[in-house]
């Protein structure tokens, strides 16, 4: 069996105090991690968690991934922004345009992200987290379709989409250009094969999808630290 998303992890200079933030917006609960950090649990079909780890990384540039969160009408958006801002965040301006119909936010720690306004049709019954959007190219939205096993729903203009055949957000990728790296990611996927299943040979699969291995000079108990064919980090945990 392959890897599941296992978590969404965030590098972050205050773990606690972030992932307070987001159990407020997303109304998750918080628990331990057993790396030092925060983990929140989903009330809802999201189907992975998201982990606050430490981290002395400073934030550089824009992040490559950031979470869409849906409304159900322009009040339940409204209301989005108005606990967000309650919470801490802040509006911050990308360059969007107002027709565009999202408002886009930070977290506390800068970390963007956008409330979508009502009647997206491609977000439609993804629930409130209706995505992971990512800068990347389409080799490596390939690349994750195979590594989850998750089908492509959407393939257009080298543009793509993944989305788990149990429900819940999609992954998006928006074609080229693809933003320059500019340090570590501040986002990234955790994996862990099934329980009883064979991280060795996971990793093998991985590496054999286009993934390159990351020294980071640790030992590889807890992890393996790999990067997809952009670049971008992720780790396979111990199976779980």
């Amino acid at each position: 069996m392959t890897c599941q998303l296992f978590a969404v992890c965030f590098g972050s200079s205050e773990p606690q105090v972030l992932a307070r933030f987001w159990s407020g917006v997303l109304d998750w609960e918080m628990v331990d991690d057993p790396d030092d950090g925060v983990t929140l649990l989903p009330s809802d079909d999201t189907g992975f968690r998201i982990r606050f780890l430490p981290s002395q990384e400073p934030k550089a540039g824009q992040n490559r991934m950031h979470f869409d969160l849906t409304s159900t009408s322009l009040e339940d958006q409204q209301q989005t922004v108005a606990r967000v801002l309650e919470l801490g965040g802040r509006h911050i301006d990308i360059g969007q345009l107002p027709e565009e119909g999202h408002v886009v936010l930070a977290d506390p720690e800068g970390n963007e992200f956008c409330v979508v306004g009502p009647g997206n049709s491609f977000l439609a019954d993804c629930g409130f987290i209706g995505a992971l959007a990512c800068d990347g190219s389409q080799e490596v939205g390939y690349f994750w379709s195979e590594a989850l096993g998750w089908p492509l729903v959407w393939d257009q203009d080298q543009e793509t989409a993944i989305r788990s055949p149990h429900g819940g957000p999609k992954i998006t990728w928006g074609g080229p250009p693809v933003a320059p790296k500019t340090g570590k990611d501040r986002l990234r996927f955790d994996l862990a094969p099934p329980a009883r299943g064979d991280r060795p040979a996971e990793v093998d699969r991985l590496l054999s999808l286009g993934a390159k291995r990351i020294d980071t000079g640790q030992a590889e108990d807890s992890w393996v630290e790999l990067a997809d064919p952009d670049g971008n980090e992720f780790t396979v945990l111990t199976p779980r």
